[in-house]
């Protein structure tokens, strides 16, 4: 039977001294106290991996510390374990560390595992049997409920070949982790090996990459590019989410590499200092200090955040009520005391400073980019909306272009803020454009809702500004585009879906509804008329505002008004800052240019006075009109027609 690699960890978790090293060593061969420290104190201080075979199968085992010094080691590599084997003596039965590896363990979301109870060799038959019946106790109501229990000694090799076979059964029911996301692996550790350069070793949360592919180094933002991958030891041409595998790149310094750091690919991630997350408070009677944990969590306090491999000290602000109560779920933001990585969904652990314990965790919601103000409406709400949200990648991708900041959302916006490969938004963009959840739109995508309130509040603004002014043939395209939060881009593109759906008409550059009939009422009928016939008998030497308002003796304001509305309506056209054509004019001085290029190539701006019969002080505002319209070309005092 061929062996078959799955990506997939399988951890290691419990008090110390309980056999974890020598189970994994009697399972894979492997020796994972590496370290000289751990051999002379016959103790585990750092994370050891080593590769496993069982049945066909072929996977990893990461053993973790279990003294309480190495707790914040323990997190960094249950971080990374799909599966857990739960380690726990029958001389010693459940203790401390078995009860703060178990939090951490539910915390950080493990589902799947066994427990394998060591050192049987030391007990008579009957402490065996109560050890697993206290077991069986204390795992009641947690994910290990009902989940085998594996007596086994690690001197005598007694039960061993039933625990393999259990194991067996445990990793084929496991799902192996997805490999199509964005690559991202959380730094254990970093060295340099002679002839290679720098390796970073540590199993990737997500995607896969390849000997070759470009990868960056975050905070720091050094690029790379991998050289080589090793999986357990033995050369490898791609590494997936899962697998424990040393990287070689050989343009960074290891000096300048830490645990916790992150290896991904450029243009998804930035590093960030304030994250709104879903937190959740152990009970306190689940603390091993009690007396700690009785008071709750307040606003402000300081604690020691880990998520991947990362510690990083922050602080905790409640958003829901300035104090958490031992045992409450709640909405919370952190700030780091450095900006870190870290994705939408990522778990993560809460360590309480002094005494030193894990007090809760929870879920990472989103980066945000400042302090958010507890007790603004809506805002717990909105966050647990987003939290719901960022468990289904399809209802985070919806969600993501309906809060889209600037109304509609490109694929660049999507993939930074998702998280997601282009590949798979594309995938998932296409399904919601099928039910129609999504609109294209000028190379961005609007959600239907924000669609819908668009089309509304754009009627009843244009509505609106017909009540306020009936004689206008519609709004300034500018005055609707500032009631609509969005970029110039999808305001037209907007612009153009609405025309397209018959909701709004262009009128001489302005926006009306289509049932909309200026109309003049009282006696500003007749005074409009009034103004358009003097400017129309004015020809090609138009009266200013004021002089029209002389001829016909009516107020000089009210006569600006009514200009200001002949303008809109095209049948007056400003041709200068100080200078207004009646339309007719400039039609006809239009044609008089064109005849003249029928017959010319060019045409001086002197001879264009004589063709309308008008002074320099017209002709010349009229030529630059025409060239600022397209008709005419100026090359010093030459025009020539403009081809288009």
């Amino acid at each position: 039977m061929s062996v078959r690699p799955i990506n997939l960890t399988l951890g290691t978790a419990g008090h110390i001294d309980h056999g974890k090293t020598a189970l994994v060593r009697n399972l894979t061969g492997c020796e994972t106290d590496r370290l000289k420290a751990e051999k002379e104190r016959g103790m585990s201080i750092d994370l050891g991996h080593a590769p496993c075979q069982v049945g066909h199968l072929h996977f990893g085992i990461v053993d973790v510390p279990g003294h309480e010094n190495f707790v914040k080691t323990m997190v960094a590599g249950a971080s990374s374990m799909d599966a857990v084997m739960l380690v726990v003596a029958a001389d010693d039965g459940v203790m401390p560390q078995t009860r703060e590896h178990m939090d951490i363990l539910t915390l950080l979301g493990v589902r799947h595992g066994l427990i394998a109870l060591t050192k049987i060799d030391r007990v008579e038959p009957a402490r065996v049997d109560e050890v697993q019946a206290e077991l069986r106790d204390y795992l009641r109501g947690t994910f290990l409920d009902g989940a085998p229990i594996c007596p086994v000694s690690n001197v005598t090799g007694q039960g061993l070949a039933e625990l393999v076979s259990t194991l067996d059964g445990l990793v084929h029911a496991i799902e192996p982790r997805r490999i199509d996301g964005v690559f991202r692996l959380p730094v254990d550790r970093a060295f340099s090996a002679k002839g290679y350069g720098t390796i970073v070793a540590g199993v990737p949360t997500a995607g896969s990459a390849a000997v070759g592919d470009d990868i960056v180094l975050l905070p720091a933002g050094a690029a790379g590019r991998i050289r080589r991958i090793e999986v357990y030891g033995h050369g490898a041409d791609r590494v997936l989410a899962g697998q424990c595998a040393a990287v070689n790149v050989g343009q960074w310094d290891h000096h300048q590499i830490t645990r916790g750091d992150t290896v991904t690919v450029a243009g998804y991630f930035e590093p960030s200092s304030w994250f709104a997350c879903r937190m959740r408070l152990l009970p306190a009677d689940a603390l091993l200090n009690k007396a700690a944990g009785t008071a709750g969590l307040k606003s402000g306090t300081r604690v020691k955040l880990h998520t991947g491999t990362l510690e990083v000290p922050a602080v905790v602000y409640p958003l829901e009520d300035p104090t958490m109560a031992p045992g409450q779920e709640a909405i919370v933001q952190v700030r780091l005391a450095h900006p870190s990585i870290a994705a939408p969904g990522d778990r993560f652990i809460v360590r309480a400073l002094s005494p030193v314990q894990t007090i809760g965790g929870g879920r990472i919601i989103e980066t945000m980019p400042h302090r958010l103000k507890r007790g603004r409406p809506g805002l717990v709400e909105e966050l647990r909306e987003r939290a719901d949200a960022t468990m289904d990648e399809t209802r985070w991708v919806e969600y993501c272009v309906r809060t889209a900041r600037r109304t509609a959302a490109t694929e660049n916006d999507l993939t930074f803020r998702t998280k997601l490969t282009r590949q798979r938004v594309r995938e998932t963009l296409a399904a919601l454009q099928q039910e129609a959840v999504v609109v294209p739109l000028a190379g961005a995508f609007i959600h239907c809702d924000t669609l819908a309130g668009i089309r509304a509040i754009a009627v009843d603004v244009v509505r609106e500004y017909h009540l306020a002014q009936p004689a206008s043939p519609g709004i300034p395209v500018a005055e609707l585009a500032a009631q609509i939060a969005a970029s110039p881009k999808t305001f037209d593109g907007l612009l153009a879906l609405l025309k397209e759906e018959g909701l709004l008409t262009d009128v001489n550059g302005r926006l009306a509804l289509p049932e909309h009939r200026p109309a003049f009422t009282g006696p500003d009928a007749e005074r409009v008329e009034a103004i358009a016939r003097v400017f129309e008998e004015a020809g090609f030497q138009p009266p200013k505002p004021d002089e029209a308002a002389q001829r016909l003796n009516l107020d000089a304001r009210t006569v600006q008004r009514l200009i200001d509305t002949l303008l809109e309506h095209g049948r007056l056209v400003r041709v200068a800052d100080d200078m207004i054509f009646h339309e007719a004019a400039v039609a006809r001085a239009k044609q008089s240019v064109l005849d003249h290029f029928a017959k010319e190539e060019r045409l001086e701006s002197v001879q264009f006075k004589y063709m309308l019969d008008t002074t320099r002080k017209f002709a010349l505002p009229l030529l630059d009109y025409f060239d600022r319209v397209g008709v005419t070309r100026r090359v010093g005092n030459t025009r020539y027609l403009k081809r288009r």
